[in-house]
C-alpha cells in the first residue's frame, strides 16, 4: 500500500521523513501519468514541480500560508495534495476539476490561472494587505525561467526590492536558461548562505560596522561590494542582488532534502528572497523527458509507446498548420515577410519557418506587449511582420495595439491562433473576446476565414492592404464542407451568399459558417429557406449585404464563435440602429457575458445550446 490514498490534505505529510517524501513524489508522477495519458494535459511541466509542490506543502503552513502558481500548469501534484487526488480522474473534464488552479475549486488556490508572470505581483500585493492587517503568514511564488523574462515579472521584482516586503520566490528553472550546472562551489555557498547562525551573524555585523562614527556606512557599503563581488562569480545572482532580492542557490530541485531544508532556511529570513531551483521538465516519465515541448500540453496518450491515442489534430490539416505552410510559402516569394512569435513556435504552427527562415523569424518569448510593439517597428521598418499569438494571449498587448500599431497605421497581420472555445484547457485560454476587444479600434481590419483555403486567401490579402489586420481562427481542422472550386475572391469589407434563400439570413462568420450550413439544412426540412452568408469581415462590416438581406427578409441570424457582447452580431445590430432599418427581427448567437468553464470543444457548445440542432429549434421556436 502506497502513501496516497491515505492523504486527504497536506496535513497528512507533516510527520514523513525525507524518504518518504521521495515516495511520494514517484506515486503521484505515476498518478499524473496515469491520469493525464487518459484526460490529456500539462504533463511534463507538472512532473516537473512535482517535488518543490511536497516540499512546499511539508514546509508551509498551507492553506493559511499561500501557494501561488504562476501560469498553473505545473500544479498537479498541488491539486492531488490538496484534497483533489479521488477527483483527479476527472482533470479537464467538463464538470470535473480544472487543469489550472482555480480559486473556485479549492481554498488552497489563492488565484485562478493560466496566463503567464502574475506571481510575483500577486504575491506582493498580498504581502502589502497581510502587513496593513497586521497578519501573519507566509507568501511563495512558484515562478518558471520563461515566465521570468516577462515584462510583468521583472517589474513585480523591481517592486518586490523597493518595497522590502517578506515574500519567497521560487525560480523553477527547468530548461537551464540562466543556470548551467549546480556545481560544488554553489552548494557550498548556498549552504553558507542559507544557515540561520550566518545569516544572524551577518545582520549583527552589519548592524554593528553601520554605528561606527564616519567610516561606518563606507564600511558597509565597501564589505558589500566586496561579498556581492564573490557571489557574483560563483552564483548566477546579481540580477536578483542588484534588484534588493536576496539570491539563494541554484540547488537541485529534485533532492527532496534540499529542498526542504533550503525552504526551512530561507522562508524564516524577512525580505523579499528568490530560490533558484533546477528541475528537469517531464522528470520520471522517459517520453516526457526525451521530448518535454511535445508533453507540454497534449491530449491522451500511449502510456508505454508516449503517442497520442488517436491521431493528432497536428497532422490533420488544422489552422495552424495551413498558416506555417502558407507563411512560408509567401515568405519565399517575398523577402519583406517576417514571422513573430511570443514563445509558441510550435503551437502556432511556425516550427518549420524557424528552421528554414532563422534569419526572419523572432520568438521574442513570453512578451506580448513587446511582441506588438517590436511588430510594430519592424513594419515602420519596411518588413511585413505577421505575428502569430494566441487570442487569449494577444490581451495582454492590448494598449501597444493601439498606441503602437493601430495609431500609426502601421501594415503588421495578427493571426489569432485558438479564436473561440479552446476546449479543456478553460476560461483563462478560451480566445473568445478578440472580436469585441479589437472592432472598435481605429484602422483595424479583421477577418475570419470559413476553412483553411479562405484561410491562406485572407493571408494573400492582408499584404495587400497595407495596414492593421487581424485573421482569427480556431483550433481544430480546417477542412470546409465547401469545395474550393466555389470559392469567391475576397474584396474589401465585402461577405458573400453561399446560398440563396427567402424566409431567413443567416450571417455567418469563421468557424460558425459551417454551422450555419447545417442550420439551413435542418430549417429545410422544415420548409424555412435560409440565404447562407459568409461574412469574412468583421471590421469593416459588409453593410451593402445587410441593407439587400433587409430588403428580401425581415429575420437575421448572427453566429459566432465569440462573445456575444460587443461582437459581430453587436456589429449587425449597431449599423441597423444607426441607418434605422425597421422591422428587422435580430436573433444572435454566441458565448454568454460569463466565463467560459474547461471540457471538451462539443461538450460546451452543447451546454450553451449552441449546436446546430440547438440553434435550429431555437429559431423555429422563437423566429416562426
Amino acid at each position: 500500500m502506497g502513501y496516497l490514498e491515505n492523504i486527504k490534505i497536506p496535513e497528512d505529510i507533516k510527520g514523513f521523513s525525507v524518504s518518504q517524501l521521495q515516495e511520494l513524489s514517484q506515486e503521484i508522477r505515476k498518478r499524473i501519468v496515469e491520469v493525464t495519458s487518459r484526460t490529456g494535459g500539462h504533463v511534463a511541466a507538472s512532473l516537473g514541480a512535482t517535488d518543490i509542490a511536497i516540499a512546499l506543502h511539508y514546509v508551509l503552513d498551507t492553506p493559511k500560508d499561500k501557494i501561488l502558481w504562476d501560469v498553473g500548469h505545473q500544479a498537479y501534484a498541488h491539486k492531488i495534495l490538496t484534497g483533489r487526488n479521488d477527483a483527479f480522474e476527472t482533470l479537464r473534464q467538463l464538470g470535473g476539476i480544472s487543469g489550472f488552479p482555480n480559486h473556485e475549486e479549492s481554498e488552497y488556490d489563492t488565484f485562478t490561472v493560466g496566463h503567464s508572470s502574475t506571481a510575483i505581483s500577486q504575491a506582493l500585493g498580498l504581502a502589502c494587505a497581510r502587513d496593513i492587517k497586521k497578519e501573519d503568514y507566509k507568501i511563495v511564488a512558484v515562478v518558471g525561467d520563461a515566465s521570468l523574462s516577462n515584462g510583468m515579472s521583472l517589474e513585480a521584482l523591481n517592486d518586490a526590492g523597493h518595497k522590502s516586503k517578506d515574500i519567497t520566490i521560487i525560480l523553477n528553472d527547468n530548461k537551464h536558461s540562466i543556470s548551467r550546472s549546480v556545481g560544488a562551489i554553489s552548494r557550498y555557498l548556498n549552504r553558507v548562505m542559507t544557515n540561520p547562525a550566518y545569516n544572524k551573524a551577518k545582520d549583527e555585523i552589519q548592524a554593528f560596522v553601520k554605528r561606527i562614527p564616519k567610516v561606518g556606512d563606507k564600511a558597509l557599503n565597501a564589505a558589500k561590494k566586496l561579498e556581492e563581488s564573490i557571489k557574483n562569480m560563483m552564483v548566477p545572482g546579481a540580477l536578483f542582488e542588484e534588484l534588493e532580492v536576496r539570491y539563494f542557490g541554484p540547488i537541485d530541485g529534485h533532492n527532496m532534502e534540499t529542498l526542504v531544508n533550503t525552504l526551512k532556511n530561507v522562508c524564516s529570513f524577512k525580505g523579499p528572497k528568490i530560490i533558484h531551483v533546477i528541475t528537469q521538465k517531464g522528470k520520471g516519465y522517459g517520453h516526457a523527458e526525451n521530448d518535454p515541448s511535445f508533453f507540454h500540453g497534449l491530449s491522451a496518450f500511449d502510456i508505454e509507446t508516449g503517442e497520442p491515442v488517436k491521431e493528432d489534430e497536428r497532422a490533420m490539416g488544422n489552422f495552424s498548420d495551413v498558416f506555417g505552410r502558407k507563411l512560408l510559402e509567401m515568405a519565399k516569394g517575398n523577402e519583406n515577410i517576417v514571422a513573430v512569435t511570443a514563445a509558441m513556435t510550435d503551437g502556432t504552427g511556425l516550427t518549420n519557418f524557424a528552421k528554414e527562415m532563422p534569419e526572419r523569424f523572432f520568438d521574442v518569448g513570453i512578451a506580448e506587449g513587446h511582441a506588438v510593439t517590436f511588430s510594430a517597428a519592424m513594419a515602420k521598418g519596411g518588413c511585413i511582420p505577421f505575428v502569430a499569438i494566441y487570442s487569449t494571449f494577444l490581451q495582454r498587448g492590448y494598449d501597444q495595439l493601439i498606441h503602437d500599431v493601430a495609431l500609426q497605421n502601421l501594415p503588421v497581420i495578427f493571426c489569432l491562433d485558438r479564436a473561440g472555445v479552446v476546449g479543456q484547457d478553460g476560461p483563462t485560454h478560451h480566445g473568445i473576446f478578440d472580436m469585441a476587444y479589437l472592432r472598435h479600434i481605429p484602422n483595424f481590419t479583421i477577418m475570419s476565414p470559413r476553412d483553411g483555403f479562405e484561410m491562406e486567401k485572407m493571408m494573400d490579402f492582408a499584404v495587400t492592404l497595407k495596414k492593421p489586420v487581424a485573421i482569427r481562427y480556431p483550433r481544430g481542422e480546417a477542412v470546409g464542407h465547401l469545395p474550393a472550386s466555389t470559392f469567391k475572391e475576397i474584396e474589401y469589407g465585402k461577405a458573400e451568399i453561399l446560398r440563396e434563400g427567402k424566409d431567413l439570413a443567416i450571417f455567418a462568420i469563421g468557424y460558425m459558417v459551417q454551422k450555419a450550413i447545417k442550420i439551413a439544412d435542418l430549417l429545410s426540412e422544415k420548409g424555412i429557406e435560409a440565404y447562407i452568408i459568409n461574412a469574412r469581415f468583421c471590421k469593416p462590416l459588409d453593410s451593402s449585404m445587410i441593407e439587400y438581406m433587409a430588403e428580401k427578409t425581415s429575420k437575421f441570424l448572427t453566429l459566432e464563435n465569440g462573445v456575444i457582447e460587443g461582437g459581430f452580431g453587436s456589429a449587425v445590430l449597431e449599423f441597423i440602429e444607426r441607418e434605422n432599418i425597421k422591422n428587422i427581427n435580430v436573433k444572435r448567437i454566441g458565448w454568454p457575458d460569463m466565463f467560459i468553464e474547461h471540457g471538451k470543444t462539443r461538450e460546451l457548445f452543447t451546454k450553451y445550446h449552441m449546436t446546430a440542432e440547438q440553434i435550429t429549434e431555437n429559431v423555429l421556436r422563437e423566429m416562426f
